[in-house]
């Protein structure tokens, strides 16, 4: 064997390791949504620099999913924890939270102290009613930190405010779908939050967001993209784009029906510093 074949084979095979190697980690997510006198607003935060996985990026309240909760609990968690909006509904002492405060509530939920326990002891329980599903992605085979997240899409209960933790995120912003798709550079958004916002783009209010949504709540095939190399680089496929399973790479989650969901532009190609959510070439549903 040639000194070039055998760094071609060696290669192929830390790329095909890559592939079958990489754990998948549950998590969620919420789509957080604020009425406006036309439309709605979406809430986005930006995580750090130095995160592991999306550093930098506007993305939305989220994170991985602990022992035993089950993922709409961890959407609730997380939300409190990053975003400082509780969805919590009374079981039975509502002077307690009274008298404790929500940020403090959250301090010690920020601290390592148990969500479940700590809202308990403040007559709090989470209103997981709220948090109606939306998709399911699961991060691409050839990335090396994967997640399998679940989505949510919730309203921004009255008087809450949020507010970013200055851990894990560092900035927040409000932005209705069609604004977040034309800053998706400046705020760099990542394939998920772009889709996701493209979906939400086809709706005119609250109302019929979540009417989608229970919709879609029985149609919930994974999302997980995989890659492809196109005439401008990499490109990302979608499993209703018609080439997903022809030229795509890596893991695929290929759709045995067509979800009423899966229209539109199925694929993604990075555009300098963004990512362009595109119609495959010759495509007639382009949205």
């Amino acid at each position: 064997m040639t000194a070039c074949a055998a760094r071609c084979a060696c290669s192929s095979r830390v790329w095909y390791e890559r592939l079958v190697s990489s754990p998948i980690y549950d998590a969620a997510t919420v789509i957080l949504l604020k009425r406006r006198p036309e439309g709605f607003e979406v809430f986005l935060l930006r995580r750090r620099r130095g995160a592991s996985f999306m550093a930098q990026a506007f993305v939305f309240p989220g994170g991985g999913t602990e022992p035993g909760e089950e993922a709409r609990a961890t959407a609730a968690r997380e939300l409190f924890e990053e975003a400082g909006v509780l969805l919590a509904k009374d079981a039975g002492q509502p002077e307690t939270l009274e008298m404790l405060g929500l940020d403090a509530l959250r301090k010690l939920v920020l601290g390592g102290a148990n969500a479940d326990e700590t809202l308990r002891a403040a007559g709090l329980t989470w209103a997981l009613d709220t948090l109606l599903p939306w998709s399911h992605w699961i991060t691409p085979s050839i990335e090396p930190k994967r997640f399998s997240a679940k989505f949510f899409v919730a309203e921004l209960p009255p008087g809450m405010v949020p507010s970013f933790d200055n851990n894990e995120t560092v900035d927040q912003a409000w932005v209705t779908p069609t604004d977040a798709i034309a800053r998706a550079g400046e705020l760099n958004l990542p394939p998920p939050q772009i889709r996701t916002m493209w979906e939400l783009a086809q709706h005119g209010s609250i109302e019929e967001v979540f009417a989608a949504a229970r919709t879609r709540a029985g149609e919930l095939h994974p999302i997980m993209p995989r890659h492809a190399q196109g005439q401008t680089g990499i490109t990302l496929l979608l499993p209703w784009d018609p080439d997903y399973d022809t030229l795509g790479q890596g893991e695929a989650t290929s759709l045995s029906y067509q979800p009423s969901w899966a229209i539109g532009p199925s694929r993604f190609i990075r555009e300098g510093s963004a990512w362009k959510h595109i119609a495959a070439p010759g495509s007639t549903s382009a949205g």
